[in-house]
């Protein structure tokens, strides 16, 4: 089973994530920040992994430690999750239009984080949401889940449309790394033999 349940508690936040790699694209997110729970609905939907989390942060200070502590957390419930790797594609890639918006997502299931993230989002709130936290949380699940993790905008006018692309590209890139290889299900995708 390529599922796992993990629980991160500190001082500023208290999360539950589950995951299961193999599923429907089925989500119960409940992080008490709406817009959020709104992209993380999107990044399980369009990667076909099963998500409920669960968190509760100091948000009457704001959104950050929940949004950052979430992204450590599901990296960390997906690293897991893949085990040794073996049989996985690894790699994942998706060029995705949202009207206005056009971004483009790739990465590698390397166990070697990075993020290069060049994504202009050109208002500084969706809602009451700080349009700064979409990156802290790529960045988080990028360190934590072991991926190298590339995210361009190629177009945007509208910031909900770019962020939205974004999860939803990371999404449609995770579904093909994550998926089992028919070709070398036994194989660890790698010339080194680990990963």
């Amino acid at each position: 089973m390529r599922s796992h349940t993990l629980t991160r508690s500190t001082a500023e936040t208290e999360i539950t994530v589950t995951l299961d790699l193999d599923g429907t694209g089925s989500y119960d997110n409940q992080t008490g920040v709406g817009f959020f729970d709104h992209m993380l609905d999107q990044l399980a939907r369009h990667s076909l992994i099963d998500m409920t989390v669960r968190a509760q942060g100091d948000l009457h200070i704001d959104d950050h430690h929940t949004v950052e502590d979430t992204g450590i957390a599901i990296g960390q419930a997906l690293a897991t999750a893949l085990g040794d790797k073996r049989g996985i594609r690894r790699y994942g890639a998706c060029l995705l239009p949202m009207d206005d918006a056009l971004v483009r997502a790739a990465l590698d299931l390397s166990g070697r984080p990075f993020l290069i993230w060049n994504v202009d989002l050109p208002t500084a709130k969706i809602g009451t949401f700080d349009t700064e936290l979409v990156r802290e949380f790529f960045q988080a699940l990028s360190t934590h889940g072991g991926i190298t993790l590339h995210v361009d905008m190629l177009h945007g006018l509208n910031s909900h449309h770019i962020a939205e692309a974004a999860f939803k590209s990371v999404a449609r890139a995770l579904r093909d790394a994550v998926e089992v290889d028919p070709r070398k299900a036994d194989a660890i995708p790698s010339t080194k033999g680990a990963l």
